[in-house]
């Protein structure tokens, strides 16, 4: 990394170039001839690379974030992910738990500025006039944005006294400060007075989010003052590891993991967002538009094989050790430890009933008791012989009995679950229905069929 003086020096650089970009498109506008639509398509990218930047950004950052009450990230299951990974020797680690962060920026942004950018491009027939200048404009704003990542954000190490959801807070003021330049280019513009006012403020709040120089302080102090006081950021904890040998090990198995995968992938996909994607692709497909409904399958698949690629990030890489009297969950890919236990009597072990476990012959404990952790609460296992791992461990428990296949259950469970999933198909088969109100009755209802028909399956496979 470069000297402090010199991260300084480069860091008032990069705040002279964020200035400088900010203020040449309303010189387009106001000087140049500009057309408000071009401005409006100059913000947009620059809102754009913003979103990006600050999700890149958000991976490095060292602090925690504070959870955010009644919402849940895409990925969820990383953020009690502990460790990171290097890049490169230079580079400061990325650390898996902010992933959620920018994918929710980044599927936002996507759902709430790209789509109805394309739509308003497509309806609208903006004449957005592309000309030497406004790609100028373009490119110094994207060009500001990388130096300042480079010189401010990585040069001066403001990555250590940040967190994910605190960087994150930027793009998502710009996106309201882009709300205003939109309705005043949709509308065919107004005083230049107000234009001005409009855009002076999106640079001050770029400037003050980004730079680290004095300017830079002086008005992130200023905004700070002016905003809520929930926190934005937290000390992450370490993790009481004892100094004592590694006296037994035992380590998960991948392939239960990857089968409990599935149901989380499940539940991620009960929500209206996919079943409208889920109803776009059938359609598409209906309306014989193959490339659009191709897209769209890309899209659900990335999404399930990002869920799975988490879920066996989350599970699939631990390595229990017994350090002496604790139990310590070691992360064998991030090199790091992931929660440690007294092995005694305030720590409970208790066996559980999980489908994969009974699919595969492999057991699972749920740990209670766990300082820091959601509930108190954590995951051990799945492993190959639960019996054998305990007794390896000298864990004090007593792997308890699971239920007995009862196939009076699995029958139950999958008549109910087929019962269920009827009334969709019958929708798209009756006549009386056209196929746009199934579409819209399955995007408003789906959910509502969904939960039953996997509680039923649920309870099938939990009697295997």
């Amino acid at each position: 990394m470069p000297s402090r003086s010199v991260s300084r020096s480069a860091g008032s650089l990069g705040t002279v170039a964020l200035v400088a970009a900010n203020l040449l498109p309303l010189v387009g506008v106001t000087v140049w001839g500009w057309s408000r639509y071009g401005l409006l398509a100059v913000y947009w990218v620059e809102v754009s690379v913003t979103v990006v930047v600050a999700s890149i950004q958000a991976l490095f950052a060292e602090r925690g974030s504070p959870d955010v009450v009644g919402t849940h990230e895409p990925l969820h299951e990383l953020r009690e992910k502990r460790g990171g990974v290097r890049l490169g020797p230079s580079w400061p680690p990325v650390y898996p738990r902010n992933l959620p962060f920018a994918l929710s920026m980044l599927g936002t942004w996507t759902l709430f500025g790209g789509v109805p950018a394309a739509l308003a491009w497509l309806v609208l027939d903006v004449p957005v006039g592309v000309s030497v200048d406004l790609v100028v404009g373009v490119t110094a704003l994207a060009v500001a944005h990388a130096e300042s990542f480079r010189s401010d954000y990585l040069g001066d190490a403001r990555y250590a006294d940040v967190s994910a959801r605190e960087i994150l807070r930027t793009p998502a003021q710009l996106t309201l400060a882009l709300v205003p330049i939109a309705f005043f280019g949709l509308a065919g513009g107004g005083p230049n007075a107000v234009l001005v006012a409009v855009v002076v403020g999106k640079t001050v709040l770029s400037v003050s989010r980004v730079s680290t120089g004095p300017l830079g302080r002086a008005l992130r102090s200023l905004a700070d003052r002016l905003s809520t006081d929930e926190p934005m950021s937290t000390d992450r904890p370490e993790i009481a590891t004892p100094d004592a040998p590694v006296d037994a090990r035992v380590t998960v198995r991948r392939r239960p993991v990857l089968l409990g995968s599935l149901a989380a992938v499940a539940m991620g996909f009960v929500s209206r967002v996919v079943l409208f994607l889920v109803a776009g692709v059938v359609a598409a497909i209906a309306a014989g538009r193959i490339r659009l409904a191709a897209a769209g399958v890309l899209v659900l698949v990335t999404a399930a094989a990002a869920r799975v690629g988490s879920y066996v990030l989350r599970y699939g890489t631990i390595e229990y050790q017994r350090r002496g009297d604790r139990l310590v969950a070691y992360d064998t890919v991030l090199d790091a430890p992931q929660w440690s236990v007294p092995i005694g009597s305030a720590t409970r072990f208790e066996t559980t009933n999980a489908i994969p476990d009974r699919l595969l012959g492999t057991g699972t404990l749920r740990v209670s008791g766990v300082e820091g952790a959601p509930g108190d609460t954590v995951q051990f296992g799945p492993v190959d012989d639960l019996e054998r791992a305990v007794e390896t461990l000298g864990l004090p428990v007593e792997p308890e009995a699971r239920p007995e296949r009862d196939p009076a259950v699995i029958l139950a469970g999958v008549g109910l679950a087929a019962s269920f999933g009827a009334v969709p198909v019958a929708l798209f088969a009756s006549a009386a229905v056209g196929a746009g109100e199934a579409v819209a009755i399955i995007v408003a209802l789906g959910p509502f069929f969904l939960l039953p028909i996997g509680a039923a399956l649920w309870a099938a496979l939990s009697r295997v």
